[in-house]
């Protein structure tokens, strides 16, 4: 009979290594960052919880089997991809043009929908969720089984590493009170936004050419 649990040796090390790589610099971070500066913590949760359950819900379902229908029909993958690089566009835009005080009446914290919709064109995700599955589970014990608790795994790591950065974001309020101050970081998170898909739309242009 197949192994249904992974062992607590495997749980700590998915561990670390989720914990490693979700508080390294990446889009997420850098929205929780721009979020907690331009908003403050209240504001900034639904974005939280998207980074916190989206990346999770994303693992589980490459795990269980998502991937692999992309890899069957890369088209679906392709056409998600392309939404979410204009999407992300529009989000950069957005933190762009949060700068000035008088201006944040017409600008919107990042939603959940949107926060948790990003995963699955965040490169540094799709990163993760392969190596993972890939260096953490067993082809001769209960996939399922597995990729649930590496799920888990991934969420409670989540979930110390988006609270610091958006921690950091609140605590540069003092510093960005000054508008220009304010205006140079939105413009680098936003640029900081753009330049991390890079790789996916050199990605686009490959499958396109």
């Amino acid at each position: 009979m197949r192994n249904p649990t992974i062992s607590p040796e495997l749980v700590v090390s998915a561990f670390l290594f989720a914990l490693a790589a979700a508080i390294t610099p990446g889009p997420n971070n850098v929205f929780l960052m721009s979020s907690g500066a331009n908003f403050g913590i209240r504001l900034s949760l639904p974005l939280l919880a998207g980074v916190c359950f989206g990346f999770p819900l994303m693992f589980l379902a490459i795990g269980l089997g998502l991937g692999s229908l992309f890899q069957q029909f890369p088209t679906i993958h392709l056409v998600i991809t392309v939404i979410g690089v204009v999407y992300l566009t529009v989000l950069a835009w957005k933190i762009a043009n949060a700068g000035a005080p008088e201006e944040k009446q017409n600008t919107q914290p990042i939603t959940f929908l949107q926060s948790a919709g990003f995963q699955w064109v965040n490169p540094k995700a799709w990163i993760m969720a392969t190596g993972a599955i890939a260096a953490f589970t067993r082809p001769a014990d209960d996939m399922h089984w597995q990729v649930i608790q590496l799920t888990l795994v991934f969420m409670l790591a989540a979930i110390p590493s988006a609270w610091t950065w958006l921690l950091f974001g609140v605590g540069l309020q003092k510093l960005l009170k000054d508008p220009r101050n304010l205006r140079i970081f939105n413009l680098a998170m936003a640029m900081l936004l753009i330049l991390s898909m890079v790789p996916v739309v050199l990605d686009l242009v490959d499958q396109l050419s």
